[in-house]
């Protein structure tokens, strides 16, 4: 019996409440807004259906890829003439089945040419080989047997190309390098210690303020006797191979203002900037004395 102070709610109750959840009398499913809830066979044979399916598409993907071909092979990352030489070395690849060529060895074939520091390659639906190329920067130029090269920061050597015709006013000139050493890519590269000295000396003289304006030569020589030349004299400059070098040459910038500067250019054979708070210097002796000099 409800109890005497409960009032009997005697409005309509509304469909929609008996019909968003209600429990069927024979232990049907239960419903919500007319959708079975936990209906496990259908959601497993809908999964199921989803499954074939993407099994279907991976299957049609692979039977896909397996007839598409090598149309081009694109090069990116370099200048045009490094480019187009890269490009129609690999043109061997070009009808190739794309699924048959193995990104890893293509890297390595590609890592073999002297202008190329590292490589990232992809290979496209649309029958595309895309190498992107980072380039070894010139740092300076050399001479080897005969041969105009340039020289990265690691040491490597480049083949001197056309691009670096604009460079060469800009670039120092390294002559005397007689150690070379064969890296594991194939490639030419500098004695360790060479390419060190030759890196430190080129970071030191990027930071002067005119030095690397007037500096033209570095010239590797044996027993710490490494110089280098200045522009229009042929005074050598001796800075020697065991590094300091950012103090050198602000010794050689203060030597050629105060004392370089008003004398004639060549009055000095050697300037030796090697030691401590000091520096010695070698006449030139004048031709004609070299003339009447004793045999």
């Amino acid at each position: 019996m409800p109890d005497a102070s409960q009032k009997e709610y005697l409005g309509d109750i509304p469909e929609t409440f008996t019909s968003e959840f209600s429990e069927g009398v024979d232990g049907g499913e239960s419903r919500y807004d007319g959708v079975p809830v936990g209906g496990g066979k259908a959601r497993v044979f809908i999964l199921l259906l989803v499954i074939a399916g993407l099994t279907v598409l991976t299957v049609y993907s692979l039977q896909w890829k397996k007839g598409v071909v090598v149309s081009d092979v694109v090069v990116e990352g370099v200048s045009s003439v490094a480019a187009k030489e890269l490009a129609s070395s690999l043109g061997v690849y070009k009808g190739s089945n794309l699924q048959d060529i193995d990104s890893e060895e293509l890297k390595v074939r590609v890592m073999r040419f002297p202008f190329v520091r590292d490589a990232h390659i992809s290979k496209e639906l649309n029958g595309i080989v895309r190498i992107r190329v980072v380039e070894r920067l010139a740092s300076a130029l050399v001479v080897i047997d005969g041969r105009n090269m340039a020289v990265d920061a690691e040491g490597f050597l480049i083949a001197g190309k056309k691009e670096l015709s604009e460079q060469v006013p800009k670039l120092l000139s390294v002559s005397g390098i007689s150690r070379l050493r064969v890296a594991r890519n194939g490639l030419q590269q500098l004695d360790r210690r060479d390419a060190q000295v030759l890196r430190q000396f080129i970071d030191a003289l990027s930071e002067t303020a005119y030095a690397r304006l007037i500096i033209r030569e570095f010239h590797f020589e044996g027993n710490n006797m490494s110089y280098c030349i200045a522009a229009q004299s042929p005074t050598r400059f001796i800075v020697g191979n065991d590094g300091n070098f950012k103090e050198k040459l602000k010794k050689f910038e203060i030597f050629w203002q105060k004392v370089v500067s008003k004398k004639v250019f060549g009055a000095y054979e050697t300037v030796d900037l090697r030691f401590r708070d000091r520096v010695f210097t070698t006449d030139s002796v004048p031709p004609q004395i070299m003339q009447n000099s004793p045999l």
